[in-house]
């Protein structure tokens, strides 16, 4: 991955702290196996070490297998500062966002409020009738009619016909692009934050062409925006509260949200890149803490939640449990099965190109494996938030690992490779 298109969306290690122990709620499974105490301490190791060297600020992270939890925290809050990392510390999750918009968009179709196969115009009639840009770098008005509707799964495998263009460079100045940002429908990153209401963001979007016609390819981000303004409208409430309702309350998710109250935002980690020239991390402007502290205008369903570690493994667990929760079926099991399960095709994956999806088919607004590699067989899920966040779910080992930071280059400098390796390594087969 290459760190300017996530920010386009030397610390102290400080003091560990480590819990580790069975969880009420956790996987079905077996008894016995879980973290083994040696490969945890060479993840910790290796993640500390790379603190030290000031690669990074500071870390929360967790490795679960069979109802066995070990979480640790390592550096601090801010760089250079004497606040450590906590358990309860939240996070500026950005693309981790995506995975959970995907399953309340399951649970709408699993209420017969939305049906996987229609078109969005019924809710969306801002899109209805779309055009599409005969050539991606062309005029606006040099479009073709599209040959079908955008439906549903097109948003939630992100095959809606528009998206994120990262070649010859990130995001150039197209005419279609250019036109998204006057109109700041913040189309890539996760900030400055767009100032627009959702109906007046649909609105707008609905101005412009589509890139490639519905169902051809694969591009990453808008998907996942339309479907928060897809949500509200089929929710009839909006999208926080939809949420609220349905998945972070019964999931227990107490820390999660597009806001939170001023107390906990005060405690969110500093956001960290290496400057380019030295190498050096440094603070980066934007979603301060008083932005959080108070509701967007639009809740991003791509990147706009906030949560900890503890709530984020709610939601894995729940998946990795087919649905359920503490005994209470959430969605069904045919559903959590389209969110985890490749929905593209050979072709699509290739043209996807390297970044961001590396090879990886998508399920629902998560990447699937597809091939074999050095963290797990075909079949692991999860996905990565450009501010320094990942996760992973591998329902063939009943395992998940989840790391939390607010240093972007974590994604970039291969401590994102080295902690999932790491953590699949960590854990009894």
């Amino acid at each position: 991955m290459r760190r300017r298109t996530m920010l386009a969306g030397a610390g102290a290690a400080g003091v560990s702290a480590m819990t580790s122990g069975a969880v009420p709620g956790g996987p079905a499974s077996a008894s016995g196996g879980g973290p083994r105490r040696d490969g945890l301490a060479e993840l910790r190791a290796a993640m500390a070490a790379r603190v030290e060297r000031g690669e990074l600020v500071g870390m929360v992270y967790l490795v679960a297998q069979r109802g066995r939890v070990h979480i640790e925290t390592i550096g601090t809050l801010a760089l250079g500062g004497d606040r450590p990392m906590r358990r309860g510390t939240p996070f500026r999750l950005a693309s981790l966002t995506k995975p959970v918009i995907a399953a309340a968009t399951m649970m709408l179709v699993q209420d017969g409020r939305l049906a996987l196969d229609e078109p969005v115009d019924r809710l969306l009639p801002e899109l209805a009738s779309r055009r599409v840009l005969t050539r991606l770098d062309g005029p606006l008005d040099e479009s073709v009619p599209a040959e079908r509707p955008i439906t549903v799964e097109d948003l939630l495998t992100f095959r809606m016909g528009h998206g994120l263009v990262f070649e010859p460079s990130f995001q150039p100045p197209y005419p279609i692009i250019t036109a998204a940002d006057e109109m700041q429908l913040a189309m890539a990153q996760p900030d400055p934050r767009t100032p627009h209401s959702p109906d007046e963001w649909i609105r707008r979007f609905g101005t412009l062409p589509l890139m490639y016609q519905p169902g051809q390819r694969w591009q990453y981000n808008t998907g996942a925006l339309v479907l928060g303004v897809l949500i509200e409208r089929a929710a009839g409430r909006p999208l926080a509260e939809f949420l609220r309702r349905r998945l972070f309350g019964p999931l227990g998710m107490r820390h999660t949200g597009f806001s939170l109250p001023r107390s906990e935002a005060a405690r969110l980690p500093g956001l960290y890149a290496a400057n380019p020239q030295t190498g050096q991390l440094e603070l980066q402007p934007g979603s301060t803490p008083a932005e959080w502290a108070r509701p967007p205008a639009f809740p991003s369903g791509a990147a706009g939640l906030a949560s900890t570690v503890d709530d984020y493994f709610a939601f894995s667990r729940f998946l990795l449990n087919h649905g359920v929760h503490r005994g209470r079926r959430l969605l069904s099991a045919e559903s959590v099965r389209r969110l985890t399960t490749n929905h593209l095709t050979p072709q699509q994956i290739a043209d996807a190109g390297p970044f961001p999806l590396g090879g990886h088919g998508w399920g629902y607004g998560m990447a699937v494996s597809v091939t074999p590699d050095e963290v797990s067989g075909p079949g692991r899920y999860g996905w990565d938030g450009g501010y320094g966040t990942t996760w992973f779910n591998d329902p063939d080992r009943d395992l998940t690992a989840i790391a939390l930071t607010q240093t972007v280059d974590f994604l970039f400098n291969g401590a994102r490779e080295e902690f999932q390796r790491l953590a699949a390594a960590a854990i009894e087969s």
